[in-house]
């Protein structure tokens, strides 16, 4: 199906209707809070990587993430690489899949359950009842985020969604990765509307034709390039006659 968006105040602007056919959302500082994946779940893993890789270097899963991390880091060890990425906030693919696995353990135990923002989970239970597709877009792998959706506080919201990406695609700052959702979801990248708290996302995104939506949570600043969206009610999609 498709459908409009508009802002409530955006229409007190007079902003034009926009056709929308799909809906793509970042996770972290957008529908869940920022501080939990820096407070939670990156420590946990941090704490726990050099034991993790210890007890399972051996398993083929774990084995192949330390290859290909030795040969992303130009054959270097490969746990030093690993634990400099880390410090750096370095977003590579090997080190994204075994704190992915360590994340795994976690849920299983029990250990942390990740807050959705009521606005937010009210939004995406709203438009996907209205037939529009919602797609993740998050620098999580797509294991991370799988767990992330399975365990939320407000329970299993993996069948809220019609795809998930992470940045096996591209990175989320780089706009031909914008371009190639757009092209695996089979839309033109006008009808996407991306919501995100980060601006150089938004910007890379609006690069690439999507149009975009600046959700400040928490304190957020925002950026005089687009209207700052605090609450996903202020985003109101309708469905096209």
């Amino acid at each position: 199906m498709t459908a409009a968006i508009d802002g409530a105040r955006a229409r007190r602007d007079a902003a034009p209707i926009i056709a929308i056919e799909a809906v793509l959302i970042d996770i972290e500082g957008t529908i869940s809070p920022l501080a939990y994946v820096r407070d939670t779940l990156f420590p946990y893993a941090a704490a726990r990587l050099s034991e993790f890789l210890r007890r399972h270097g051996g398993e083929p899963e774990v084995a192949a993430q330390l290859e290909a991390a030795r040969r992303l880091a130009g054959g270097a060890d490969p746990l030093a690489a690993l634990e400099a990425w880390r410090r750096d906030d370095v977003k590579a693919p090997p080190l994204k899949a075994l704190q992915g696995l360590i994340w795994a353990r976690g849920y299983a135990a029990g250990a942390f359950s990740p807050p959705i923002y009521p606005d937010a989970l009210a939004a995406l239970r709203r438009w996907r009842d209205e037939g529009v597709p919602l797609y993740v877009y998050s620098s999580g792998s797509l294991q991370a985020q799988e767990l992330f959706l399975e365990h939320s506080a407000a329970g299993d919201l993996r069948p809220l969604f019609a795809g998930r990406f992470d940045t096996g695609v591209g990175a989320k700052t780089e706009a031909d990765s914008y371009a190639r959702i757009a092209a695996r979801i089979g839309v033109a990248p006008a009808t996407i509307l991306f919501c995100s708290d980060n601006p150089a996302e938004l910007a890379a995104a609006e690069g690439a034709g999507l149009k975009v939506a600046h959700i400040v949570k928490d304190g957020a600043s925002s950026d005089p390039r687009w209207l700052a969206v605090a609450d996903f009610s202020e985003i109101i999609l309708y469905p096209r006659r």
